[in-house]
C-alpha cells in the first residue's frame, strides 16, 4: 500500500503518446479502480479561471488565447514541443497544481485501488508515490499511425510529438507490468484483468440478461428494477438490445461495443430477467457525461430512468465528478426531463453552464439530435484559482 496515501494501492500508469494509456485506465475503472488522468487535470488547470491560466498567459502571451479567451492548446503545443526550455517552464508551472489536485482527489476517494495516468509519471515524481508502475506499449510506427489517423497530424508533426516525449525505453525499464496494446481490445482487456486480479478480487458480474422484447407495460409494474454495471462480457447483449430498441437504425456488432468499453462504461437496467435500458457514460476532466440512452418502448420510463441515472450519479461522485451532463435523444427528452425533475436534473443549454470546463465538455460530447439535462454534483471545485 502507498506510504503517501495509506490504505490505497496506487498504480502509476504511463506510456508515451498514442500508446493507449487511457484505454487501460478505463479498463481498470471497469474493474473498480478510481482513475485519474493527470494530463486532463493539466488541461483543466490552464483553462480560463483555472489556477495556472494566468501563469500561462504571462509566460507565452495573449497569442496562445483563442477568441473566447481560452488557451488554444494547439498553439501552445507548437511552442512547447519545439522548444524544450519552454516545455520545462510550462511543466514547472503546471506540475505543482496537478500534484495538489491529485493528492486531494486520492485522499477523498473511497476506492482502495487508484490509477494515476500520466505521460510524465516518472519525470514528475508521481511514480514515486505508486505501488506499481504499469507501462502501456505499442511500436513507434503504430504511435505515428494513430496520431495521423486520430489527431490529424502530419507525419512530421507526429514524429516531432513522439520525439518530445520522455524515453519509452526508460519507462519500460521501470515497469512492474507492461501492457501490450498493439493487438485487439480483448487482448488488452485480458492483460489488464489478469494483472488487476493479482491485486484485488474483481467485483462479481451478474449473469447476462435477454434481449427479448419486454412484456406489456402493466405486467412490469410489480417488478423491481435491478441496475448493474455492464462489462465487456455483456457486449453481445448490449449490441442486441440497442439494435432491438432502435429497430435496426443503430446496428452495432459485439466488436463495436467491446471497442466502446475503451472509452466509456455502461449501466444496465433489468426488469425481471429482461433488459429495459442501457446507458453509456464516462467521466473526463471531472465531468460525467451520459452520451447514450436506450430504453425499451414498453418500459415504464419514470421507473427505469431514475435508478439508472442514480447509479451513474453515485459512480460519478466516486470518481470525484463536479457535474453531470445527460444527453437524451429528442424523442425521449420531455419524458426523461419529467422523470428526472425530482432528482435534480434540469434542462440546460451548454453555453449556460457557467464553468469553462463544463461548457467544453458539453460541446465536445453532445450528440446530434439530443437535449441536455444538467446536475451539479459538488459545490467545491478541485482546480480552483489560487
Amino acid at each position: 500500500m502507498s506510504s503517501r496515501w495509506p490504505g490505497k494501492y496506487v498504480i502509476g500508469l504511463t506510456g508515451n503518446i498514442a500508446t493507449g494509456k487511457s484505454v487501460a485506465r478505463k479498463m481498470l475503472e471497469h474493474l473498480g479502480a478510481f482513475g485519474l488522468d493527470a494530463d486532463a487535470l493539466a488541461h483543466q488547470a490552464i483553462a480560463r479561471g483555472g489556477p495556472a491560466y494566468a501563469g500561462v498567459v504571462r509566460l507565452f502571451g495573449d497569442w496562445v488565447l483563442n477568441e473566447q479567451g481560452e488557451v488554444n492548446r494547439a498553439r501552445l503545443a507548437k511552442i512547447v514541443f519545439s522548444d524544450p526550455a519552454a516545455l520545462a517552464q510550462l511543466e514547472a508551472l503546471i506540475h505543482p497544481v496537478v500534484s495538489q489536485a491529485i493528492d486531494f482527489l486520492v485522499r477523498r476517494t473511497k476506492s482502495s485501488v487508484v490509477v494515476l495516468e500520466a505521460i510524465k509519471l516518472l519525470e514528475s515524481g508521481l511514480g514515486a508515490a505508486a505501488d506499481a508502475i504499469w507501462v502501456v506499449h505499442v511500436p513507434e510506427s503504430m504511435q505515428e499511425a494513430r496520431l495521423i489517423a486520430k489527431r490529424k497530424m502530419t507525419p512530421a508533426e507526429a514524429r516531432q510529438r513522439i520525439a518530445a516525449q520522455g524515453s519509452q525505453t526508460e519507462k519500460l525499464n521501470a515497469a512492474h507490468v507492461v501492457i501490450d496494446n498493439s493487438g485487439t481490445f480483448e487482448d488488452t482487456w485480458t492483460q489488464v484483468q489478469t494483472n488487476f486480479n493479482k491485486i484485488i478480487r474483481p467485483m462479481p458480474v451478474s449473469s447476462l440478461v435477454t434481449t427479448q422484447p419486454l412484456a406489456e407495460h402493466a405486467a412490469l409494474e410489480a417488478r423491481a428494477v435491478r441496475v448493474r454495471r455492464g462489462l465487456p462480457s455483456d457486449a453481445t447483449t448490449i449490441a442486441g438490445f440497442i439494435k432491438l430498441v432502435t429497430h435496426g437504425r443503430v446496428n452495432l456488432t459485439r466488436s463495436d461495443v467491446i471497442a466502446a468499453f475503451g472509452d466509456k462504461a455502461y449501466i444496465l437496467a433489468e426488469l425481471g430477467e429482461q433488459l429495459a435500458a442501457v446507458v453509456g457514460w464516462k467521466v473526463e476532466n471531472l465531468v460525467a457525461r451520459v452520451d447514450e440512452m436506450y430504453v425499451s418502448a414498453n418500459a415504464p420510463l419514470d421507473r427505469v430512468v431514475p435508478p439508472v441515472l442514480e447509479a451513474v450519479e453515485n459512480a460519478s461522485r466516486e470518481l470525484q465528478s463536479e457535474a453531470a451532463l445527460v444527453f437524451v435523444p429528442m424523442p425521449l427528452a420531455n419524458a426523461a426531463a419529467h422523470a428526472l425533475a425530482g432528482h435534480g436534473f434540469k434542462p440546460q443549454a451548454p453555453e449556460k453552464l457557467g464553468v469553462a470546463a463544463w461548457i467544453e465538455a458539453a460541446r465536445e460530447s453532445m450528440p446530434a439530435g439530443s437535449a441536455m439535462l444538467f446536475k451539479k454534483l459538488r459545490e467545491d471545485r478541485v482546480l480552483r484559482p489560487i
